[in-house]
């Protein structure tokens, strides 16, 4: 849609200056006049540079939104103006995506559009659950209370995804490291052993040999493996965005050892806490489902609480198909049923949410010191094969010599 730029003065006599989407300039005229505007210059607005465009597109930092989200809550409780605000926000904005988004937003706001409507033209600075909690707090006149709780819930997702990723660079490091110096060692190192064992007519050991032939085929695709991996990683990346292999994929997951417990707990624990703010936030329950099926992250999850809409349509309490799904955990379903039954919902699955996050946390404990000696055994058990193998022709020499 063409955008329009203008320049018009209030009843106070204040300058103003926006932009403003509309298909002609009479619809942004008739839009002003209709906000007591008085209209001094309007025009064809320039498109936006290259830059601008790409900060568009760009993601947004969660850190930067939660920051965003504390100072619009504290300046409405002050009783700023929502307008103001939204400047203030979008001058002060140090992410240029966020800025763009913001500055978009006010001009929308300023044209007549609600603050939730302007919020959803942003799908990748705003999630849903962000947008319809926003627009339940406009109809229930809470903004600021919303906005407060929007923070919270950001915050501690922010913290549990901080946790998980330190409690997993360690381990993760540690193997990169690891691969790395075993593809280095058995590309350019084992070959010149060989070389030298060659030169002076060494009897090699089977298992010597076993370790050079893999030198050999290490020095010789080593190029061809390099693209293998790049292209197996590109496959894998293109198969599961497809809608059948991001299914199978998330199957998979919940299916692993060990780590399928921790997808699960991760699942149930953001789909709790987000249905319960949504819930207590004054989002209509059929609603909340609908936007919590999208932010599981598990497709599995996703397609059980989309069953669970369809029974809830039919008549059936929410814990009921959830149970038939076999998916949920027992203590999911009864302490919904008892929420159900209690009328407090909201507060059940809060607790879920608690729970499953420091279950979570317990895990990741638990998995990390568990692959941390794992990881030491399994490199030293390599090195002390490579050393037994590399070692033992050097013996038979210093044999043959004596």
């Amino acid at each position: 849609m063409p955008q329009f730029a203008y320049s018009a003065v209030d009843t106070n006599g204040k300058s103003i200056r926006g932009v403003l989407d509309a298909e002609t300039e009479q619809m942004v005229l008739q839009k002003l006049h209709d906000q007591h505007l008085h209209v001094t210059d309007i025009k064809a607005a320039k498109s936006k540079s290259v830059v601008s465009r790409l900060a568009k597109g760009k993601k947004v930092k969660l850190k930067n939104i939660v920051v965003m989200s504390r100072q619009f809550a504290t300046m409405i409780d002050a009783g700023i103006p929502m307008l103001r605000c939204l400047e203030i926000l979008t001058n002060q904005s140090k992410d240029p995506a966020l800025r763009m988004a913001m500055g978009d937003i006010a001009n929308d706001v300023r044209g007549g559009i609600s603050l939730n409507e302007a919020l959803a033209k942003h799908p990748h600075v705003f999630s849903k659950l962000y947008v319809n909690m926003i627009r339940a707090a406009e109809i229930g006149g809470i903004l600021d209370t919303i906005l407060d709780r929007l923070s919270g819930f950001l915050e501690y997702e922010m913290e549990v995804k901080g946790k998980i990723k330190s409690a997993m660079m360690y381990p993760v490091l540690v193997l990169i490291f690891s691969m790395i110096m075993l593809f280095a060692l058995f590309t350019f190192v084992l070959p010149k052993f060989k070389e030298i064992f060659n030169g002076m007519n060494v009897e090699i050991p089977p298992v010597t040999a076993f370790l050079f032939g893999i030198g050999d085929f290490f020095q010789k695709s080593w190029i061809f493996m390099i693209v293998a991996g790049i292209g197996a990683f590109i496959g894998f990346k293109f198969y599961a965005k497809s809608e059948k292999g991001s299914y199978q994929i998330d199957t998979l997951k919940l299916k692993f050892p060990i780590v399928g417990e921790l997808v699960l707990k991760m699942s149930v624990a953001r789909f709790a806490r987000t249905f319960g703010t949504l819930i207590s936030s004054g989002v209509p329950m059929m609603r909340s489902l609908e936007i919590v099926a999208e932010t599981t992250g598990n497709k599995v999850l996703t397609e059980a609480i989309d069953n669970a809409r369809i029974s809830i349509r039919e008549g059936q309490k929410l814990s009921t198909p959830f149970e038939a799904s076999g998916i949920f955990p027992s203590m999911v379903t009864h302490m919904v049923d008892i929420g159900e039954e209690s009328g407090r919902l909201s507060e059940m699955l809060v607790k879920i949410g608690d729970f499953y996050d420091q279950e979570v946390e317990a895990t990741v404990k638990g998995l990390t010191s568990m692959i941390e000696p794992m990881l030491i055994i399994f490199m030293g058990g390599i090195v002390g094969f490579i050393a037994i193998s590399v070692m033992t022709p050097i013996f038979k020499l210093v044999n043959s010599v004596k």
